[in-house]
């Protein structure tokens, strides 16, 4: 690999195309258009106020106008409704055990609660602790008493499915990147927000098609990933960066990221507006259309990128690149050009998951969405096998399923994610390589 020479610092074109990748996003979302979806004045604590607060989402998507009875200690009840967002926000003044009750008749249609429709929460009063979080869970479909548990199984299996095919699209980037540079990207996960977020930008404010808007992010998406590598990866691999400083690099780099979402697009969940999606029922399977195209574009794209690793020269100078840089360049492989392209197909696959991850999974984006995926996509390249494309589809697979089915056998809220994640620990001491990783002598 060629040494940078000393003293030159960055070249034009360099900086140019950095500042290009960092700014490219904000210039976009400064364009003229509608606001974001409105979001009712949520509550803030403070020394003599405590806030009940929650949202109310299904797989598909936040749901707007449902209605919480909240049922103080002692007095009369209030009533509260989610806004655009699926927010809702109520500030109390009292100490005590609150009850917050889901009207399940304000649901909309197809839409029903899961498990326990009320909550006790107990609040205190001028504590550090001051903000509390009501959790229901609610999804698509008929969940009545009249629907069988084999339903419901067989119901979250599917929606596991698809959350695996979604993540895998994102994880086999990832993967990608850590076999051919041995780097820990954190910033990957910020390319499906940025996926998200240009598919709404393109599709609701310029009113593009929805197939040539998502066409439209998929490849800005990529072209991030080719002025990543040429602005900062490859000018710092040169200088002899250490793994572990450029792993510190694309931590900043992805809080960067973040709050340039946060400053531009808020704190809302905006929405990719389509057409009205009709419902599928195959036995006890209900899915949208949207979702049915989402987990057949998925396992088209991950089936091209296994051909093209397989059957094609690039793929195998790709694979050669994962097994061994130095020898592969002295097999006269352009190393440099490899990495870039693995920059490329990562990032803008990674803009494909945000695009369907909003349209069918939250049915929107958020600055944070990335963040709260990150875990996941670590978890699944992980659980595969480190730097091993086919790896990070299985992962991606068991931690999808793993993810919605612990929701049915018992763990309520987000701790459905940490379920996978204690799977994940369990399965490293035993096979600590992954389930398709390959064992590494140490020492």
């Amino acid at each position: 690999m060629t040494r940078a020479r000393g003293g030159r610092g960055v070249s034009h074109l360099r900086l140019v195309a950095l500042l290009t990748m960092l700014l490219a996003p904000a210039l976009l979302l400064l364009a003229p258009g509608p606001a974001a979806a409105s979001v009712t004045q949520l509550c803030m604590p403070d020394a003599e106020t405590s806030c009940l607060t929650g949202t109310i989402r299904t797989e598909e998507g936040v749901v707007e106008g449902v209605d919480l009875t909240i049922t103080p200690p002692q007095g009369e009840p209030t009533t509260v409704t989610t806004d655009a967002g699926g927010k809702w926000s109520l500030a109390v003044k009292e100490a005590g055990t609150y009850t917050v009750t889901l009207v399940e008749d304000s649901l909309p249609d197809g839409v029903a609660a899961v498990g326990r429709t009320e909550e006790q929460v107990d609040v205190k009063i001028g504590e550090k602790q001051t903000t509390y979080v009501a959790l229901f869970e609610v999804r698509t479909g008929d969940y009545s008493a009249t629907k069988s548990d084999s339903a419901y199984y067989i119901q979250s299996f599917v929606n596991g499915l698809r959350l695996g095919l979604l993540l895998a699209l994102a994880s086999v980037g990832l993967s990608l990147i850590y076999g051919t540079t041995g780097l820990s990207n954190f910033a990957h996960a910020e390319q499906v927000t940025l996926g998200g977020i240009l598919a709404y930008w393109l599709c609701n404010v310029l009113g593009l098609p929805l197939v040539l808007g998502c066409i439209i992010s998929v490849l800005l998406c990529a072209g991030t990933g080719w002025a990543q590598d040429r602005g900062i990866w490859q000018p710092l691999r040169r200088r002899g960066l250490g793994l572990t400083q450029m792993m510190i690099v694309t931590i900043g780099l992805a809080l960067t990221l973040q709050y340039t979402y946060q400053y531009f697009v808020g704190a809302s969940t905006v929405k990719i507006t389509t057409a009205t999606s009709t419902t599928v029922d195959i036995g006890p399977i209900t899915l949208t259309t949207q979702s049915f195209w989402a987990m057949g574009i998925s396992i088209v794209m991950i089936a091209l990128v296994g051909w093209v690793l397989l059957r094609t020269r690039i793929g195998r100078a790709t694979r050669a690149v994962s097994d061994n840089p130095a020898l592969a360049a002295a097999s006269g492989i352009d190393v440099d050009r490899i990495i870039r392209l693995v920059w490329i197909a990562a990032t803008g696959l990674a803009g494909l998951s945000g695009v369907l991850y909003a349209l069918v999974v939250s049915n929107g984006i958020r600055w944070d969405t990335g963040m709260q995926i990150l875990l996941l996509l670590f978890a699944s390249v992980t659980l595969g096998g480190l730097g091993t494309a086919f790896g990070a589809l299985v992962g991606s697979l068991i931690i999808g399923m793993v993810v919605e089915m612990a929701g049915p056998l018992g763990a309520p809220g987000d701790l459905k994610y940490a379920v996978a994640l204690a799977i994940l620990i369990l399965l490293l001491l035993v096979r600590p390589q992954g389930l398709l990783g390959r064992p590494e002598r140490v020492g």
